[in-house]
């Protein structure tokens, strides 16, 4: 497993850590091969996993400087021979045969620039991992009527849940960034993540530029992984709510450009500003 380096990035992410480095023990990475960002913890966590693990290496970002910029630091580090990168967030748990799963499929599949697993939650079901680009007709159904109407139309369409249930391999839009196996020539050909979204939004941006260079987007049912959820973004929710939907207008502003569509976009601006607002009250007063 020479040509696969793991990243993953941190922010004080507890004992999902050490269970997730432990994960990957089974998948066979070799020393010095799982590389841990840090963007400013502060339970000590990152640097007790990189001293009881040879296999982990720790890069110390400058500041929290956001999820893909993170991962780009990460990738900085990969050798020459490495044809993989495994992008993964310290929630996760890989089963023993997750990694041979995705690079199977890999080499079935010499255009995949991006591959990703079935993702599962604590307690068992689907996650819908493999989605559709959102357009702007389909994102503002979503954002009005998911939490009222979960099987909307325009939600239905956009999370594609019967592919992820599915146990056919599939070409999807993009592929959530909870654990991700990228060809390395694909992602040095399109620059990697994009710097300009903070958290949230990049993996969406990095599907949509991975297929416009000629590149797909394939997920791969038989390989499994859960996503436990993290301690960081559980001490931080509503910063994480107002995270998602500033990078959901810089999506949306990135994918329209031009003075024709200023307007509309100024507009899709203020009303998930307001959107944000309105989920962050709701989730104060739920909790």
């Amino acid at each position: 497993m020479t040509d696969v380096l793991c990243i993953t990035v941190t922010y004080s992410p507890g004992p999902t850590l050490e269970a997730f480095v432990g994960s990957l023990a089974p998948n066979g990475f070799p020393p010095g091969r799982v590389v841990v960002v840090d963007n400013g913890s502060t339970d000590g966590a990152p640097e007790a996993v990189a001293e009881a693990h040879p296999e982990v290496t720790l890069v110390r970002a400058p500041g929290n400087v956001g999820y893909g910029r993170a991962v780009n630091l990460g990738a900085e580090q990969a050798r020459s021979a490495d044809e993989w990168l495994l992008v993964c967030n310290p929630d996760t748990l890989a089963t023993p045969d997750t990694l041979a799963r995705l690079l199977e499929a890999a080499h079935r599949a010499p255009r995949a620039g991006a591959l990703g697993p079935r993702v599962l939650d604590p307690d068992g079901s689907v996650y819908p991992s493999a989605r559709a680009l959102p357009s702007i007709r389909t994102g503002i159904g979503h954002a009005l009527l998911s939490g009222v109407w979960p099987s909307n139309p325009w939600t239905r369409r956009y999370q594609q849940r019967d592919v992820s249930a599915s146990a056919s391999p599939a070409e999807v839009g993009w592929l959530s960034g909870a654990f991700l196996l990228l060809r390395r020539e694909a992602f040095d050909q399109i620059g990697g993540f994009d710097p300009d979204f903070f958290m949230y939004f990049e993996d969406v941006d990095l599907g949509r530029r991975l297929a416009e260079a000629g590149w797909s987007n394939l997920f791969v049912p038989e390989a499994v992984v859960t996503h436990v959820g993290g301690e960081s973004t559980a001490r931080s929710a509503d910063a994480m709510v107002a995270a998602h939907h500033r990078s959901a207008h810089l999506y949306v502003a990135k994918t329209h450009p031009g003075a024709l569509w200023r307007p509309v976009v100024a507009v899709l601006g203020v009303g998930l500003r307001l959107r944000s607002r309105a989920t962050i009250v709701l989730d104060r007063l739920r909790g």
